[in-house]
């Protein structure tokens, strides 16, 4: 039975508030700025409360349920970043103001800025980027500048990897680079030997995902680095899966030059919603002058009698502002509570536990689902959704009968590499009982899929909106879902 819109709930008459009489004269609004024909619903502050929180459940959110969304690691964002993000003296500070009123501010961006460098293996970082996506853009057009001041305009071609993020071929188009994709091989590296062939003195670097998005870290790391050098490029790290290698590698060390970080993957900022989200980037020594500024550091050194004082700095060869003010101070207030909690060996923790969790995750249902590459995973795993002899059943239709058992679907079709690819990432936040409980789900439907195909066909059933035609949907939108009557 469809529930009732607010509108069909309405009564004439029966109201959810009254205000006091004014104790001021009345001042009465020109007739062309009253809206006399507005038909908003006559409700009771009880039914409109009970409405919107009836709705509010229906929503899947990391505080209700497990998300398997490879590649997204939306891991538990811990309560206590909500707190310290809240201190009146962080929220009631505006970027305009003089610096010596907002040095508890500038002293956190500063620390922030270093323990992600020490983290990374990086010589400096900045906060600006406002997302992961802004952050690769930032990692490129660094990358863009470095070769230009050389005099190196030759460089027109970014190599990107079958197995990147889908963002790095954008990003480098936008960049004004053209795109040459490098396969993978047998292992799911990147096949080094197509990589020295395509290594030529126009290639201006590669952005390397690692580990890469089928949740493998490339065995030959050090060497394709090297390949890539040795042709006079530089690597681009894409830090989205920093959250599998934290405390136990660093990029920088492994002769990375530039990568960003996804704050909200790694350090438990706020994921999904459409942001704010923080894509800091951190870079090697030779490129430090060309990072978008300003950036905090010490303007003036403290004494006996007095502290130092924090302000900002413009590096010499600068890519310019690529963020209004100073980046998403807010995410910057709940990564550096999340880092300072963990301390080192919590960090490392952290990415122990993730790959530990996504490979129990894998011996559970590895011989039920295809495996494309079968090796030990890092923080996530691809399997395929379909079996031959099961011909019928597509990921689309495993993951929309997870709904039934009240999981989440995983990351559907992504990488592009694997056939009918469902991409798990259980992060390290999720216990043991939950990870059995999803796998439990996994194999049960792996069963059905060869017993009772049509269930999984026609799923969801138990969900409020049954089986969508996605198809239609994209092409066909709807954007009101209701409208009354009485207005045309």
């Amino acid at each position: 039975m469809t529930e009732p819109t607010i509108y069909e709930m309405s009564v004439a008459g029966r109201v959810g508030m009254k205000y006091p009489q004014p104790d001021v004269p009345l001042s009465p609004l020109p007739d062309d700025m009253l809206r006399r024909d507005l038909p908003l619903p006559e409700l009771s502050e009880l039914e409109v409360v009970r409405h919107f929180t009836n709705l509010s459940s229906k929503n899947y959110s990391i505080d209700g349920g497990f998300y398997p969304l490879g590649s997204c690691t939306m891991k538990y964002n811990p309560k206590v970043n909500e707190e310290t993000a809240r201190i009146p003296g962080f929220t009631g500070t505006h970027p305009l103001q003089p610096i010596e009123t907002v040095q508890g501010n500038l002293i956190l961006m500063y620390e922030l800025q270093n323990w992600l460098a020490e983290i990374s293996g990086f010589s400096a970082v900045t906060l600006q980027p406002a997302a992961g996506a802004h952050g690769e853009y930032v990692g490129v057009m660094i990358i863009r500048a470095y070769h230009r001041d050389r005099g190196d305009l030759k460089r027109t071609k970014i190599l990107i990897p079958d197995s990147a993020h889908g963002t790095n071929p954008a990003t480098s188009a936008m960049s004004g680079y053209n795109v040459v994709p490098v396969p993978s091989d047998a292992r799911g590296n990147v096949d080094l030997e197509a990589l020295r062939t395509l290594c030529t003195d126009e290639i201006a670097g590669l952005m390397l995902t690692n580990p890469n998005t089928v949740g493998l870290f490339d065995e030959n790391v050090l060497e394709v680095i090297n390949i890539v050098h040795q042709a006079g490029g530089l690597v681009y790290g894409d830090g989205a899966n920093f959250n599998a290698v934290l405390g136990i590698v660093r990029p920088g060390d492994l002769g990375f030059d530039v990568m960003h970080f996804n704050l909200h993957k790694t350090f438990s900022t706020p994921h999904g919603g459409g942001g704010p989200g923080s894509g800091p980037v951190g870079v090697v020594e030779h490129l430090v002058e060309f990072l978008p500024g300003p950036l905090v550091d010490v303007i003036k050194e403290g004494d006996a009698d007095d502290y130092p004082l924090f302000g900002f700095v413009e590096p010499p060869k600068s890519i310019g502002r690529v963020k209004s003010f100073y980046g998403q101070f807010g995410m910057h207030v709940r990564a550096y509570t999340y880092i300072s909690m963990h301390g080192a060996a919590g960090l490392r923790a952290v990415s122990e536990h993730a790959v530990l969790n996504a490979n129990y995750l894998l011996s559970r249902v590895r011989g039920k689902y295809k495996l494309p590459y079968d090796r030990i995973c890092m923080h996530e795993f691809v399997v395929e959704g379909s079996w031959d002899d099961a011909p019928d059943i597509r990921a689309l239709d495993v993951s929309k009968r997870l709904m039934d058992y009240n999981f989440h679907p995983p990351t559907n079709y992504f990488p592009l590499i694997v056939h009918e690819a469902l991409m798990i990432e259980p992060t390290e936040t999720e216990s043991k009982q939950t990870l059995d409980q999803f796998a439990d789900a996994l194999l049960k439907i792996a069963e059905e899929a060869h017993t009772q195909p049509d269930l999984l066909k026609s799923a969801p059933h138990n969900t409020p909106i049954g089986r969508l035609d996605e198809v239609k949907a994209a092409k066909e939108l709807v954007l009101c879902c209701w409208i009354p009557e009485d207005i045309e």
